[in-house]
């Protein structure tokens, strides 16, 4: 367990030196802050497109921060031959991979909590076409980020420490100091924002903790493909998986539910639906006979009542899902489970159940994709 701390603690600490981690770090919170004081000119949806920019820069910023992670503690680590070395301590390769994995999550946590922070204000400071951007606002939290800035210089010329992981955890600090400061102490009634008028979102603390659970899934495969890889086919490898993760849903995730689930008899639905006539014939005689309450589509408990001969007409029609499209729709992570944007309008809200399926969800991917590292790395020779 010890070795086990220490290698997690040395990745963690390897990572939050990275200058790219600290870029990384510094736009994503003023960009984040900066999104909240523009206007959209939307007609009173701003402060939704607000939160929907928030998040997007969130995810794309844990992206680029899980694959410098792999690629910084694993990829660097086998070309140099310094794994060679902690492998010869003795260190297991299982310990060696997972180690690696928990520095870099603590590393993506310590990204998310920053970003966090920096969505918390911005939400406070989201305003309708009505409001107007608060100076005062953005003065204390940028000033906080330039004073944060400051300590890590004045430690570095003074105590002779690194500057880079010195102004990383000042900037966790006084990022929330200064959302502290705007959320108890500044006004920002005036600005009208949605549904939390003058206070900052907490639906946006679950939110930002789902795309937390996306990120570890990210960071683990960015752990496998770096176990054979280096930085760039890393990065072009897990943005693959993150664009067909991002589009799982309609590149496979309709061919692989059977279409009975998925199709409506409405006209307009019926028309842009992918099946031939004949196809669309059997489903509308089927659904039609099924839909008791004249929906257009089959509830749960409809489907239930459907009978072995109409599931076999179905089947025998095509129409019962596709066998590679469900075999890639469990492969690829869907992202969009961890995407909750659209739970943030109005007065609506992330379950707990649904953060504790989320957890699951990401629990067996995270087992699958270090076990696909593991497997990876088991045969790599070291030198």
């Amino acid at each position: 367990m010890r070795q086990f701390a220490t290698i997690a603690i040395n990745a963690f600490m390897e990572l939050v030196r990275q200058t790219v981690f600290l870029v990384l770090l510094s736009v994503s919170a003023a960009f984040i802050v900066f999104l909240a004081n523009v206007y959209y000119f939307a007609l009173g949806d701003d402060p939704k497109m607000t939160k929907d920019s928030i998040l997007a820069v969130i995810f794309l910023t844990g992206l680029f921060g899980a694959v410098i992670g792999a690629a910084a503690s694993v990829a660097h680590e086998l070309r140099t031959g310094t794994a060679l070395a902690v492998l010869a301590k003795p260190v297991g390769r299982v310990k060696f991979l997972t180690a690696k994995f928990a520095g870099i999550a603590l590393a993506l946590t310590l990204l998310c909590y920053v970003s966090l922070i920096a969505a918390l204000t911005a939400s406070k400071l989201a305003f309708t076409t009505y409001g107007e951007p608060n100076l005062k606002a953005l003065a204390v939290f940028y000033g906080a980020m330039a004073l944060a800035y400051a300590i890590g210089g004045f430690n570095n010329f003074f105590l002779n420490r690194p500057f880079v992981s010195d102004t990383v955890f000042a900037l966790a600090i006084t990022t929330t100091i200064a959302f502290a400061i705007i959320n108890g102490v500044l006004d920002t009634k005036f600005m009208f924002a949605e549904g939390y008028e003058g206070k900052a979102d907490p639906r946006l603390v679950p939110a930002v903790l789902l795309l937390l659970f996306a990120l570890w899934i990210l960071a683990a495969l960015a752990i496998a493909c770096a176990t054979r890889l280096d930085l760039i086919p890393t990065l072009a490898v897990c943005s693959a998986i993150f664009v067909l993760g991002l589009m799982s849903d309609y590149l496979f995730g309709r061919r692989a539910e059977p279409a009975w689930r998925t199709f409506s008899t409405k006209i307009e639905e019926l028309k842009a639906s992918p099946w031939s006539e004949p196809q669309k014939e059997l489903l509308v005689q089927v659904v039609t006979k099924l839909d008791a309450n004249q929906s257009g589509r089959l509830e749960v408990d409809e489907e239930a009542r459907m009978t072995a001969e109409d599931r076999s007409r179905l089947s025998s029609a095509g129409l019962a899902g596709s066998a590679w499209a469900r075999v890639v729709y469990t492969v690829i992570p869907n992202w969009q489970l961890f995407w909750m944007a659209d739970a943030l309008q109005g007065t609506k809200s992330v379950p707990t159940a649904y953060l504790i399926r989320a957890l699951g969800y990401m629990g067996c991917y995270l087992v699958a994709a270090l076990a696909l590292a593991l497997f990876l790395f088991e045969d790599r020779e070291l030198s």
